[in-house]
């Protein structure tokens, strides 16, 4: 397998509230502010999300149990549970979804961001930081343009076009 990209998960941050890396978990723990997240074992960025819960556990005792009360999941990421299917982005998401922060891949964070109205990004600090990483591989077999496919995303040009999404390119 090959790796080709990396994803992380960012804090995507409503108007107003002021939140840095510095900040984010005395900020998540606040209890005046909502934090959402997608569906864990519907969403993986919900499954990561809960990864960041126990590393804050690392850092501050009794966080991972205050953020997992606390988080909160939209109508849509709840009915999606029940049905087993992945929860819609946060792009589409983020006027219903009543969260004053929102962990979700920096991918969809960029997204929304472009749709929104003002969003801010904040990277989640070293301690904290989840991320996936996506791997690929030509199966023996293929046609040459599954291997041409793979050149692709592994050259300068496939690597900036994924970095324009939001993804850490491997190049």
């Amino acid at each position: 397998m090959l790796r080709f990209a990396r994803n992380k998960l960012c804090a995507l941050v409503r108007p107003g509230l002021t939140v840095d890396s510095a900040n984010l978990l005395e900020r998540m723990l606040d209890p005046n502010v909502k934090l959402g997240t997608s569906t864990p074992k519907a969403d993986p960025s919900g499954d990561y999300a809960f990864e960041v819960f126990r590393k804050a556990e690392t850092i501050r005792p009794g966080a991972q149990a205050i953020l997992e009360r606390k988080r909160y999941s939209s109508p849509a990421a709840q009915a999606a549970r029940r049905r087993r299917r992945a929860a819609p982005s946060m792009a589409g998401m983020w006027p219903k979804s009543r969260a004053d922060i929102f962990l979700t891949y920096c991918t969809n964070a960029q997204t929304a961001q472009k749709e929104g109205s003002g969003q801010q990004i904040v990277p989640l600090p070293d301690n904290l930081a989840v991320g996936a990483d996506y791997g690929l591989t030509v199966i023996a077999g293929a046609s040459s343009s599954a291997q041409q496919f793979v050149e692709f995303i592994m050259s300068s040009q496939g690597q900036q076009i994924l970095t324009s999404h939001g993804f850490t390119a491997e190049k």
